[in-house]
């Protein structure tokens, strides 16, 4: 099944050889190109995109207005955004990733990278750039409103089962499937069965917002180092 990748970003030198590289893959194809935010809203719908590179710094509506309004739409609800950005220690990727992006990514990082970015979010199961740890991610989480749980998030984790909370601290690990099945000691479809439902009872679109709502709710706590 060919991957449908949307372009977005504001220099047109950036976008043909994310172009070049893309298509240079057997199973996947880019759609469409956006110069703007706006633009690329207005693609994905056109389109039926199923990953948006997406560029974090565009004039007129920004990546992460762009992200907000792709997530927020039902019509949507199937695609992925990840987000490009110059500087992956940045005040918005957090931002982004409650935004409702499946992670992000280093406009320097190599060909292989990106290329298994576009995979991984295709595939749900976006979060991180290798090269991006979850102490990074948790040292956002750790600024502003973060130091303190969300109450709403925090009562919407009574819906999960002990079991789903024990595999959710694990994601938020940034655990695999395979890596939890083994501590946990069941298997990788049991794991992947309670991931799902987790999603489902917290209204995450995949693994990337679980992570966030993890650190938000306080089930999982920020570490300093």
């Amino acid at each position: 099944m060919t991957i449908r990748v949307l372009l977005a970003d504001d220099q047109a030198l950036l976008r043909s050889a994310f172009r070049v590289l893309v298509d240079s893959e057997p199973d996947m194809e880019v759609v469409g190109e956006a110069s703007d935010g706006a633009e690329a809203v207005r693609l994905a719908t056109e389109v039926r995109a199923d990953v948006v590179l997406m560029d974090i710094r565009m004039p007129g509506t920004d990546g992460l207005a762009a992200t907000r309004l792709i997530s927020a739409d039902p019509r949507l609800a199937d695609v992925r955004v990840v987000i490009l950005t110059t500087f992956e220690v940045d005040d918005y990727v957090v931002q982004a990733l409650r935004a409702g992006a499946s992670g992000f990514l280093g406009k320097g990082s190599e060909p292989e990278e990106l290329l298994n970015a576009i995979r991984v979010a295709a595939g749900g199961d976006a979060l991180l750039s290798p090269t991006a740890t979850k102490g990074l991610i948790a040292r956002f989480l750790a600024q502003g409103d973060a130091d303190d749980a969300d109450p709403a998030r925090a009562e919407r984790l009574a819906a999960l089962t002990g079991r789903e909370r024990e595999v959710l601290v694990q994601v938020a690990g940034g655990h695999s499937n395979d890596e939890i099945a083994e501590r946990l000691e069941v298997s990788p479809l049991t794991v992947k069965t309670h991931v799902n439902r987790a999603m489902a009872k917290l209204g995450a679109r995949d693994r990337a917002q679980l992570v966030v709502i993890a650190y938000e709710s306080g089930l999982v706590r920020p570490r300093g180092d």
